[in-house]
């Protein structure tokens, strides 16, 4: 993955959608990781851990039937099924790498997430004999959530049946749009017609949490689209919707036709569009007995649906990403897999952990990584950053807070930061400034 995105961001106010992206998925930065600090994730994992925190797991699926315009993910829509199961032959591979390691012995997988690409793209005996090879190394049966990605399109019953019998308690349908012409304008493989039929049929399998994704401001899309999606998703009554604003990264379809024709294939929403979009989504879902959660989440009822993933990585849970380009995070210290698929597979088949580039973190990276992070949801505990860092927040950034309490973005009361809702809909692009100045003006990835 490899964008031009600069940490140092100006605020969202006004702005057209332009080439770059502005999501923080991470701290420290990417670009600042680097194949020196590899060593120090393989020295970690041969210590013993003392009181580890959570352990999470994320595999990622990267085949396609298309490669949507505007995803900047590794993935691949050309690789036979020889090369799939060579591929999934080596995921398991690198997890009994994992599974002889002192800092992995003997804990159990709290969560579990299937991303993509798409994970539905998997055949039905392909997932029931990755799912046993997988949990015979480290079982999730105790887990309080699996998350599976799916595109509607690669669903049948037989396989939605397969999903839900290995465990999966989060179903998550990319449906994005429910527009047939929009759909087709920014690259999806699925139809609106796929995702009623899907969705209908995950209902009837009693899946505990049906997510629905939707992304306002794609190519083409207009306001009366826009409305007809929100309500649409609410005559489903999904347990949570997921919203996201659309970017154009640089290594995308999208921003290869901009540089080669001059402008994209169908107007892209500004801004200003994009957060009144998703404020009527939000407002929408609420009057229907929604909550939101998040910049980018809303739960029909809080109380029994949750982002476990989210959640817990976000306070500083230990993950173990399998697979081409994922990301993980084991004991303070960060790392990348190989980019490229071949590479990949050569380095776990020579008997090696894959890694392309790390990242070692200090206590106070760590910190501003959970801060920055936990604002996302739009709620921080105060007391939460004094017991664990010894860190009062409110002082320790004084300067970053002040003004967006001044921009009427941010709260503060006695023991919480809570963001309004309009700086929770433009919330990655208020968080740079709480970065370390080191990082503070470099390209994100």
């Amino acid at each position: 993955m490899t964008n031009e995105t600069t940490v140092k961001t100006a605020p969202l106010s006004g702005k057209p959608t332009e080439v770059g992206n502005y999501f923080v998925a991470n701290y420290p930065p990417f670009s600042s990781w680097n194949e020196g600090a590899i060593d120090a994730v393989s020295e970690r994992l041969a210590t013993s851990g003392t009181n580890p925190p959570e352990l999470g797991l994320y595999f990622h699926i990267p085949f396609c039937r298309k490669r949507c315009h505007f995803c900047y993910f590794r993935v691949y829509t050309d690789k036979n099924a020889k090369e799939i199961g060579s591929y999934l032959d080596a995921a398991v591979r690198e997890l009994e790498i994992y599974a002889e390691k002192r800092y992995l012995n003997g804990r159990r997988l709290g969560f579990v997430y299937f991303g993509g690409g798409t994970p539905s793209y998997l055949s039905v005996r392909q997932l029931e004999t990755l799912a046993k090879r997988l949990q015979a190394l480290f079982p999730w049966d105790r887990a309080d959530e699996i998350t599976f990605e799916c595109e509607p399109g690669t669903l049948s019953g037989a396989k939605l049946k397969t999903i839900r019998e290995i465990g999966t308690s989060r179903l998550s349908l990319g449906v994005e749009n429910f527009d047939d012409k929009v759909l087709e304008i920014n690259g999806r493989a699925h139809r609106s017609g796929e995702v009623y039929r899907t969705y209908e049929e995950a209902r009837a399998l009693d899946f505990p949490q049906i997510n629905i994704d939707l992304i306002a401001g794609m190519m083409g899309e207009s306001e009366s689209n826009w409305r007809r999606c929100v309500n649409e998703t609410i005559s489903l009554a999904p347990d949570s919707v997921t919203i996201y604003q659309m970017e154009i990264p640089y290594n995308t379809t999208v921003y290869r036709n901009m540089r080669e024709a001059g402008r994209v294939v169908a107007p892209v929403a500004d801004w200003p569009q994009k957060r009144a979009w998703v404020r009527f989504a939000f407002e929408k879902l609420e009057e229907n007995g929604y909550t939101v959660t998040s910049g980018y989440t809303a739960v029909r009822n809080p109380d029994v649906t949750r982002f476990v993933y989210r959640d817990r990585l976000w306070t500083g849970a230990d993950l173990l990403a399998l697979g081409v380009a994922s990301f993980g995070h084991l004991g303070g210290l960060h790392y990348q897999n190989q980019t490229h698929f071949d590479e990949y597979i050569q380095s776990v088949e020579s008997g090696n952990l894959p890694y392309s580039r790390a990242c070692g973190t200090s206590e106070e990276e760590r910190m501003i990584r959970e801060l920055i992070l936990q604002m996302k949801i739009g709620s921080v505990s105060i007391s939460y950053f004094r017991d664990k860092f010894g860190v009062e927040i409110v002082k320790r950034f004084e300067g970053p807070f002040s003004d967006l309490v001044s921009r009427g973005f941010v709260n503060i009361d006695q023991d919480r930061v809570c963001l309004e809702r309009e700086g929770l809909l433009q919330v990655d692009s208020l968080l740079s400034s709480f970065f370390l100045p080191q990082h503070q003006s470099v390209r994100y990835t």
